[in-house]
């Protein structure tokens, strides 16, 4: 894996960045405090007050619940953003999403709700109720 292809996906450098390649699989909760590129697959779920970025190989079943993510990859599950998500052209989201702000590039998949707050943070508490899918955009 080029580690130089995922470290471009980010634009601002940081100081504590955290980076999980391709070749990582994990099972159950990942949580990490300020930035995390992850490129490898998740059965579980990613809990943060940071930021995301979800790589092209990216494979996530299950929930992620952060400040900001960006996905090129897939993530079968619901999204819970604080401020922003962006879907890139070859992001794949089955499930819902909550933010402050959204952006989906032509080409992106997502089939879901979708919960757009721009005056308030979108809240970390869990649904009870499953999603149930019936929005296509791309």
């Amino acid at each position: 894996m080029n580690l130089n292809n995922i470290t471009s996906l980010v634009s601002e450098p940081s100081t504590s960045k955290n980076i999980l390649t391709s070749d990582v699989e994990l099972t159950g909760t990942l949580k990490f405090d300020t930035e995390l590129i992850f490129d490898g697959k998740l059965d579980g779920e990613i809990i943060s007050e940071g930021t995301l970025i979800l790589g092209k190989n990216a494979v996530v079943k299950g929930e992620v619940r952060t400040k900001s993510v960006t996905i090129h990859g897939t993530v079968n599950g619901n999204v819970t953003v604080q401020e922003r998500c962006e879907l890139k052209s070859n992001a794949e989201l089955l499930g819902d999403l909550k933010a402050m702000r959204i952006i989906i590039e032509e080409g992106a998949t997502f089939i879901g709700h979708s919960e757009v707050t721009p005056t308030k943070t979108a809240s970390f508490t869990r649904s009870s109720a499953p999603s149930q899918v019936n929005e296509n955009a791309a």
